[in-house]
């Protein structure tokens, strides 16, 4: 019975993160699109991961994002992410990046389903055998266990809002990211 209220919740959060990508795609006068600096101020050599800088208090409603764990991935991926029971989620964990140009992770798989929302930006992805690009905004669907990766093929950063239906955030890395062109 759990187990399909979590899925019935992890269902309705990705309908209403889709409504809101297409509602603030679609609304107002038209904009310049931009994004918003979340990542380093200088791009890292080398990958890392760190916990957060502070504690998060489980009787709070907003998590910030020096209460998550930071990433980088060479070249051009940074990002926080938070396994949601660490945070009062039954069933949600969530990955923000600001992705640069030419940038994404190395090919990976999670034990979940993702999805991505994208408000601007050009993206090329691999989901299993399929390659494809994709103008944003959007929402992409990656199914549990299929190896995935992007590339920003733009020329400006964007962020990646990813989705998770579990408590607890999987990640499997399977090689490098087969999308990134050679070093000249």
């Amino acid at each position: 019975m759990n187990d399909i209220h979590s899925n019935t919740a992890a269902k309705a959060v990705l309908a209403i993160g889709m409504m809101a990508a297409l509602l603030l795609a679609g609304c107002g006068k038209k904009r310049t699109p931009q994004y918003v600096h979340i990542g380093p101020d200088s791009l890292p050599t080398k990958s890392y991961e760190r916990g957060p800088d502070e504690r998060f208090n489980r009787s709070d409603y907003v998590i910030k994002l020096k209460q998550m764990t930071s990433f980088y991935d060479v070249p051009g991926e940074a990002g926080y992410f938070m396994n949601g029971e660490d945070y009062g989620f039954d069933a949600l964990s969530f990955l923000l990046t600001e992705t640069q140009p030419g940038g994404g992770p190395p090919l990976h798989t999670h034990d979940s389903e993702e999805s991505h929302i994208v408000l601007h930006g050009q993206v090329e992805y691999v989901i299993g055998d399929r390659r494809f690009t994709v103008e944003g905004p959007y929402v992409a669907r990656v199914p549990a266990g299929v190896p995935h990766t992007f590339r920003n093929a733009g020329t400006e950063p964007f962020n990646l809002i990813a989705v998770f239906p579990d408590k607890h955030l999987s990640y499997k890395e399977l090689g490098k990211n087969p999308l990134m062109k050679p070093a000249k």
